[in-house]
Formats: C-alpha cells, structure tokens, sequence
C-alpha cells in the first residue's frame, strides 16, 4: 500500500510517500481502508519530536490522527462492524495513523460515519470537534444563559466550539481576522472581534463566563485573557497554560482532547441532523501531506485541510 512516513524526527522534509506494507488487525483492533485523514496543528509537533516524552513514536511512523473509511477486515473478538461499514475515528496519539490507503484502529475508537457529507471530508470532525465539546463542557461547564469567549475561532476547533456553544445556548463572542469573520458568523457568532485590528483584551469589552483559548498566546496575553473572565468563572486553554486567579474564584485548564466513541457519534448525529456544520477549506491528495506540513509552519494554511485516499 502507499503511505506517507517519516523515518526520524525533523522537519516537514522527512515525510516520505512510499510503499509499506498492509497493517494486519489483531485482537480488538479492525482495519479501515482510508477515504481520508486531516491535517492537525499537532502532528507538526509530534514530526518535530517535541512530544516525544509524551507520545514516543516507533519508527518508521505514519501520521493521521483523525480518519475517515470503510472496514475492510476485523481482528479477533472484533463484534459490532462489518466489512463495508462507513467509519470515523479519533486515533491514538502515537499509534500509526491514517495517512495511508489502510489504517488500524480499536474497535472502542470507532463511530458510524456521517451520512450526510461525503466520507473523506468527515476526517475534519474527529479531533477537532471532540476537542471542542470536551473544552465547553467537560472542563468549562457551559450552560445556557452563559456568555463565552472563543480565542481563535477562525481556526478548525473555533469552528466547532462556535457552534456548540450557540447551539448550547451561550451568547457567544469570537475572534476571527476579516479572512474568516463571515464564516464565525455564520456559525452563530453574536460578536466578532477582528484581532487584527484590536487586541482582544482590549475590545471585549466586558467580562466572560467562559473563555476558551486557542491561540498560542504570550505570558503577558495569557494573563491578559485571565482578566477577562468572570469571577468564579474559567479559562480553558489547548495551547498555552493560564495562571489561576484565586482571588477572584477564576480557575484554568489546560485541555488535551481524547478518543471518546461516544461523544463522537453524537457529534455525528448532529451532523446528520443539520446541527453541526463540517467546513473543509482545501482537499489536498496523500502525495502532497509533506507540502501541506510545510505551508503550516509558515502559517499559510487557513481552515481545515483534509487530505484525500
């Protein structure tokens, strides 16, 4: 089969389209064959070796954390699937990944593909969505009636985030750039703040329930966007770590996203109800993986990217 693999760690040099051979399931685990994968901003973490005390890779490694595909065979004990059927999947961190015509996945990891979008393109919903939902209400708590502030919400995750908290009943403020703006809004955003033109610390304008933080931010950000919380409220980040403010009751989280089959059928189910919007900016083909790690370091890419099988 064809892969895209790197042999070391290093930059987005490394990744090699090349033949491998075809994984083979074992207990628990089903083989899907890849319609497609997405880029994620962490798989250039993960390349570079930044993570490797965290997730240590076997190499030669395949990237992919997020696929979309068809079961092509199941391994021992394997019930609940069969050949044929249409799946998604948050995949293990440092396992071999979906960028290749076949992948292996645990069978706990899979849901039911979307039905209502085509199959490649659902690669945009597993990570980013799930980490989403797991920041909003896992760690922040949203409820209705709160007021929420997404950082980044131009961004993969922000698109997400937008929506489940519109959806959830917030009142919702983000940041996107002009680029992005009618895209947030369309998504349900009550406020944008261009960025761009303002600092976000200085044109919100009031205090948050809730803010969400996806932007790689400065210390001096960071404690800014802290101040913009409510008393008793929180600041949850995937990116930088915030300092709490016990004074004011203000607590802060710093969000890793994990697998969950369940949650992920859910957001599925939303999908295929019309509640749930997947956004994809560019399809770009297996072969070109390398390129696209490249144009997102230099901060080319914009939206999500899936990257068809």
């Amino acid at each position: 089969m064809k892969a895209v693999r790197y042999h070391r760690y290093g930059d987005s040099d490394v990744l090699t389209y090349e033949e491998a051979d075809r994984p083979v399931p074992g207990a628990g685990q089903v083989l899907v064959k890849v319609a497609g994968t997405s880029f994620n901003p962490v798989d250039v973490a993960i390349r570079a070796g930044y993570l490797q005390q965290v997730f240590p890779l076997v190499f030669p490694h395949v990237p992919g954390i997020d696929v979309a595909g068809t079961v092509a065979e199941l391994g021992p004990d394997v019930t609940g699937w069969s050949a044929g059927d249409a799946v998604v999947a948050f995949l293990p961190m440092n396992a071999p990944g979906a960028a290749a015509d076949y992948v292996l996945a645990p069978s706990e990891a899979l849901a039911a593909a979307p039905r209502t979008v085509d199959l490649a393109d659902a690669a945009a919903l597993p990570a980013t969505a799930l980490t989403a939902s797991q920041a909003l209400f896992e760690h922040a708590g949203l409820r209705a009636g709160q007021t929420v502030l997404i950082n980044g919400a131009g961004g993969a995750v922000g698109g997400y985030a937008v929506q489940l908290a519109k959806r959830a009943g917030a009142t919702v403020t983000a940041t996107a750039s002009a680029r992005s703006a009618d895209r947030v809004r369309a998504y349900g955003a009550d406020q944008i703040i261009d960025y761009t033109v303002t600092p976000v610390t200085q044109a919100a304008g009031g205090r948050f329930d809730v803010v969400l933080n996806l932007v790689t931010t400065s210390a001096e950000e960071t404690a800014g966007l802290v101040d913009l919380v409510s008393d008793g409220g929180v600041l949850v980040s995937t990116t930088t770590p915030a300092p709490e403010d016990a004074a004011r009751g203000v607590r802060t989280v710093r969000v890793f996203a994990r697998s969950d089959a369940a949650q992920l059928a859910e957001l599925v189910a939303r999908v295929d109800a019309g509640e749930l919007r997947i956004d994809v900016a560019d399809r770009r083909p297996l072969a070109d993986l390398a390129d696209v790690h490249a144009q997102a370091v230099t901060g080319k890419l914009a939206g999500k990217t899936v990257i068809t099988v």
